[in-house]
């Protein structure tokens, strides 16, 4: 008997049950990250002009004790990183004069990190997705650098789990990064699986939640 015809009561269903949670959150430990979006020009900038931007600032700082008036303006900045020194002095209670000298201390020690967030589309990006990554144990060095110099990559990190790296990639649209994908990791050798997520909102860069993604 085909289960059309059997009686209501006996009637199979063809839908799957729904699992109990639809959701199943794993976490993964960060362990080398090879390149971070602060350095990221999406091949707009030379390797000149991107050493011009980059800060001077020693390999092993020395971290002074915060302040109570570090705390205040770090608060400050948070809310607004575009501040004028006037503007921080007033905010906390101090001098202008103070209150440069303390942000210089606060980026100099490697404290505080001045970031601008940039609008992926005035760049002409459409498409971004995370990249989970299996390679060889002994090529994830190799392998995560040869990808983290793709101007379309903009942060690779060696990571825990089933991938052993991850892989941010920003592309003008979905064809182009069909053609990374393809053309530029399908040529990278030692990749033995590739899991491509897409992004399709971006709610918090570089620390802030973005006005109205919410």
């Amino acid at each position: 008997m085909a289960p059309r015809d059997l009686p209501p009561t006996r009637r199979r269903s063809a839908t799957p049950p729904c699992p109990a949670s639809p959701t199943a959150p794993t976490s993964h430990v960060l362990l080398r990250v090879l390149s971070a979006v602060f350095d990221w020009s999406g091949g707009l900038l030379t390797e000149a002009e991107l050493a011009e931007l980059r800060p001077d600032t020693p390999a092993a700082p020395t971290r002074a004790v915060l302040q109570s008036l570090d705390h205040q303006l770090i608060r400050a900045l948070t809310g607004d990183g575009r501040a004028s020194c006037t503007d921080l002095a007033r905010r906390v209670g101090t001098t202008a004069l103070t209150a440069r000298r303390r942000v210089e201390a606060l980026v100099g020690g490697q404290v505080l990190r001045l970031a601008t967030e940039v609008d992926l589309a005035r760049l002409g990006v459409r498409a971004e997705a995370l990249l989970w990554v299996t390679v060889a144990p002994g090529a994830v060095e190799e392998t995560g650098q040869q990808l983290s110099h793709h101007p379309q990559v903009r942060f690779t990190t060696a990571t825990t789990g089933s991938a052993n790296l991850l892989v941010a990639v920003a592309a003008a649209g979905l064809d182009a990064l069909h053609r990374f994908l393809s053309d530029t990791v399908g040529a990278v050798d030692h990749i033995t699986a590739l899991e491509a997520t897409p992004i399709l909102t971006g709610v918090k860069r570089t620390g802030l939640v973005r006005p109205g993604s919410l």
